[in-house]
C-alpha cells in the first residue's frame, strides 16, 4: 500500500491500515524517540503516544509533506514534550531535595543505547549525556541527522525550517558537543 492509500485507509479508521502504519514506522519512531529521550521505557511510551496521535489526527494531515516527515515531526514533538515534563519534575525534585534529609541524592542519568557494543557503552553514555545538554532544536537536528541518518532536507521538513537553519543548528550542535566532550575528557583524563 502506498502512502496515499495508507492515508486514505487511516482516515476511514481501518485497523489493518493502522497495523501497517505501525509496522512500517515503529522502528524509526522508537529510535527517534530513544535518541531524544534517552530512556528505553520513555521511548516506548513516547512511540505509543506518537501512533495514537497519528491515528487521532490523520484527518488533519494536509499532505504538504510526506507521511514519514509528518510522523517524524510528531515523534520529535512528543519526545520534546516528555523531556520538558521531566525537566519540570527534576526542578521540583531539586527544590524538594533542598529540604531533604542529609545524604539523599538526585537520580543520575545512566542512559545506555541498546545498539552499542559493550566496550563502547561508557563512551556512549558520555556522548548521550552531552547530547542531552544541547538546546532542544540542536538536539533534534543532531539526533535526526547523526542517529537516524536523515538528510538535511528531510530534517528541514520535519522541523519546518530552512536548510540554512539546519546547517546552523548542526554547526552549533557540533561545537557545543566538542566543547562539552573536551571539558569532560580534560577533567577526567588529564595526566
Amino acid at each position: 500500500m502506498d502512502d496515499t492509500q495508507l492515508i486514505s485507509s487511516l482516515q476511514q479508521q481501518s485497523e489493518s491500515a493502522f497495523r501497517e502504519l505501525v509496522a512500517t514506522y515503529q522502528d524509526r519512531v522508537y529510535n527517534t524517540c530513544l535518541g531524544l529521550v534517552q530512556n528505553e521505557e520513555d521511548a516506548e511510551e513516547c512511540a505509543q503516544d506518537v501512533f495514537i496521535e497519528v491515528y487521532r489526527s490523520i484527518n488533519k494531515f494536509r499532505g504538504d509533506a510526506k507521511l514519514s516527515t509528518w510522523v517524524y515531526r510528531i515523534a520529535t514533538t512528543k519526545s520534546l514534550e516528555l523531556i520538558r515534563k521531566q525537566k519540570r519534575q527534576k526542578r521540583f525534585a531539586f527544590l524538594r531535595s533542598l529540604t531533604a534529609k542529609e545524604g539523599e541524592e538526585l537520580p543520575v542519568s545512566n542512559f545506555e543505547h541498546p545498539g552499542l557494543a559493550l566496550e563502547q557503552k561508557e563512551n556512549a553514555q558520555v556522548l548521550f549525556k552531552a547530547i542531552e545538554q544541547l538546546p532542544d532544536s540542536q538536539r533534534v537536528a543532531f539526533t535526526l541527522h547523526k542517529v537516524e541518518g536523515l538528510p538535511y532536507q528531510e530534517i528541514c521538513e520535519i522541523m519546518d525550517t530552512s536548510l540554512s537553519s539546519i546547517e546552523s543548528l548542526m554547526f552549533r550542535a557540533r561545537k557545543n558537543l566538542q566543547k562539552t566532550l573536551r571539558n569532560y575528557y580534560e577533567k577526567n583524563f588529564k595526566s
